[in-house]
């Protein structure tokens, strides 16, 4: 019998290393002409957990022994009759299920017929969604559904005492449609196929407040679907390499899973799809985030091979960024002039921010440059850095802006957090940006409102039943919301359908989107306390703020080994800290 992978196993346990393609069968070995393309990941098949609605009402008519389905399978058609799933239709209505398999995942499903049908056994209409209410949408209907990037409402014909895998998308829920006006369609199983890298979660966060856990982990399996062959925005659209969006995952992998080559793989593509004077993606910033990208990934894992073969691009992408600075050492930027969705209509946020984001992409270009013993690029760094800090723009309300203008050192992040960050709430917040709005907000020393922000933004997404993190996310969805894992009331809105913007109008929105996972980043890093501080995590401080937490322990993954970690707040509101670190790691607090 095949592998079934625990829903389970995937929050709570430890895979068994990466595994890469298989080696071709002896008889293809002396084929010249063979190409093949490899990949890291596998392929698990999953029962599902729950039926959510059937077109009958569960009466039995049109949807006869939809429990069936319930019950683990083999995966193979065979020559016994049994108490299996039926569809029916007739004239006036056509059997439906809904089946929701637990959790948000990357792949397509399997259907297994059984001998009581017809050759072929019919037609179905099968519909992905990320929410309940997207499997019952129509594409160009109510909502806006599409099959852009990935199909997810299509048609299929089933073969007789057979099976069909179809299906690539991301998706947690399915309906499943008979199609014509006369069928009866019999269904020995119904599988989701998850695709995914079968990689150990390394690192690790547990603290006393169980939200905080439940955020830590569900940021941490975002990532982890969106690492397919190459690093993903989202597995439902676009599925496409953004090198902005790429920050907060890599920086996710760095805290969860240590070096993956999905990150190089991804970067590598970035760079070689873009020959300059060209801008990744067609956006200003997301050059920029590619060179803090490879200074972070080189502090992180300490590749000093692989950071030299970024040399020549590096050197000609900041001499290129040089010559977008005026006189006056303001940015004068051109492309695409973008931070995130939810500021990009605010013009003077974006001029803040691409200003801030100029200087922190020539800092870690000096870093980078004198690693690298290039002077002339150093000497070009700092030189940008100097002229850049003659212009600070207006901090304006725009929490996007005033999280650069802190980090960036523009102005004070104090400054930052008491005008704007901490001010009305979450409010203003953005899945993608909120992740350096929590940085500010701890450089202006202020963890408990980083952390409270955490807990009601990425929390009230947990609060609707996501099981992954969202592309966009506004506190205001809330009012009178119904949860994403039921057919939504009469009395209630459908926060999937109803909400989004710009490209994510209603269920083009993705629910399952990398750069939306900052907080697992952020907790590891300034509540667990670990800041590399060497390139390849050689020297590292811990310094633990555990603001309104009683005790925090988790693990962090370097190239030496795993670093255990466990702080304990006493009774005089001192910490009690245990680390055991690998060898070649120096630990400073």
């Amino acid at each position: 019998m095949r592998k079934i992978l625990s829903l389970t196993l995937i929050f709570l346990l430890s895979f068994n290393g990466i595994v890469s393609a298989q080696e071709l069968p002896p008889v293809f070995k002396n084929d010249k002409d063979l190409k093949t393309r490899p990949t890291s990941l596998v392929t698990k098949y999953l029962t599902p957990t729950r039926i959510v609605w059937t077109s009958d009402n569960n009466s039995g008519k049109y949807v006869v022994n939809p429990q069936s389905v319930l019950i683990q399978g083999n995966g193979q058609a065979d020559l016994n009759r049994g108490k299996y799933l039926k569809l029916v239709s007739d004239g006036t209505h056509k059997g439906g299920i809904i089946l929701d398999f637990g959790r948000e995942i990357q792949g397509g499903i399997e259907i297994i017929t059984s001998s009581s049908n017809k050759n072929p056994a019919g037609k179905l209409r099968i519909r992905f969604g990320e929410s309940v209410a997207e499997t019952m949408s129509d594409i160009g209907g109510k909502g806006g559904a599409t099959n852009d990037h990935a199909m997810r409402d299509f048609e299929v014909t089933l073969p007789w005492l057979g099976r069909l895998l179809v299906g690539e998308s991301g998706f947690r829920f399915v309906r499943i449609d008979a199609v014509d006006a006369d069928a009866a369609i019999e269904i020995k199983e119904v599988n989701a196929a998850f695709s995914y890298r079968d990689i150990p979660y390394l690192g690790s966060f547990r603290c006393n407040d169980e939200r905080l856990n439940d955020i830590w982990m569900t940021g941490a399996y975002t990532v982890h679907l969106n690492m397919q062959d190459y690093l993903w925005d989202a597995i439902k659209r676009d599925r496409l390499v953004w090198v902005g969006d790429l920050h907060p995952e890599v920086m996710t992998i760095n805290t969860v899973f240590g070096y993956n080559e999905v990150v190089p793989k991804s970067l590598d593509l970035a760079r070689d799809l873009t020959p300059l004077p060209g801008w990744m993606n067609d956006i200003s910033s997301y050059s920029m985030w590619w060179v803090i990208l490879h200074r972070d990934w080189y502090l992180y894992q300490g590749n000093l091979d692989y950071l030299k073969e970024q040399q020549d691009y590096l050197s000609r992408l900041l001499k290129f960024l040089s010559e977008k600075i005026d006189e006056n050492g303001k940015e004068k930027l051109d492309g695409g002039r973008f931070l995130d969705w939810p500021s990009s209509g605010n013009p003077e946020a974006i001029h803040a921010g691409l200003q801030s984001m100029m200087i922190m992409t020539f800092e870690a270009g000096e870093e980078l440059s004198k690693i690298l013993k290039d002077t002339e690029s150093q000497k070009l760094c700092q030189a940008a850095v100097k002229k850049l800090k003659k212009h600070v723009p207006a901090i304006t309300t725009s929490k996007q802006a005033a999280a650069l203008l802190g980090i960036s050192g523009l102005i004070p992040a104090e400054r930052a957090n008491k005008e704007v960050l901490s001010k009305n709430g979450v409010h203003g917040m953005s899945t993608f940006y909120g992740y350096y709005m929590l940085d500010a907000r701890a450089k202006a020393g202020d963890y408990i409102g980083a952390l409270n922000n955490i807990r009601q933004y990425w929390g009230a997404m947990l609060d609707l039943g996501a099981t992954s993190f969202w592309e966009d996310f506004d506190i205001d969805w809330m009012k009178n919301a119904a949860r994403i894992d039921e057919v939504v009331p009469a009395d209630k809105v459908d926060v999937h359908g109803s909400y989004g913007a710009y490209c994510y109008k209603g269920f083009r929105h993705s629910f399952c989107h990398g750069w939306a996972s900052g907080p697992t980043t952020w907790l590891s890093r300034y509540v667990l306390g670990v800041e590399p501080l060497d390139a390849g995590c050689k020297k590292v401080r811990i310094s633990p703020n555990l603001g309104d937490l009683e005790w925090v322990e988790g693990s962090f993954p370097t190239p030496q080994g795993v670093i255990q970690i466990k702080h304990t707040k006493q009774a005089d509101g001192k910490i009690k800290s245990e680390i055991k670190a690998p060898d070649g790691v120096i630990v400073q607090k």
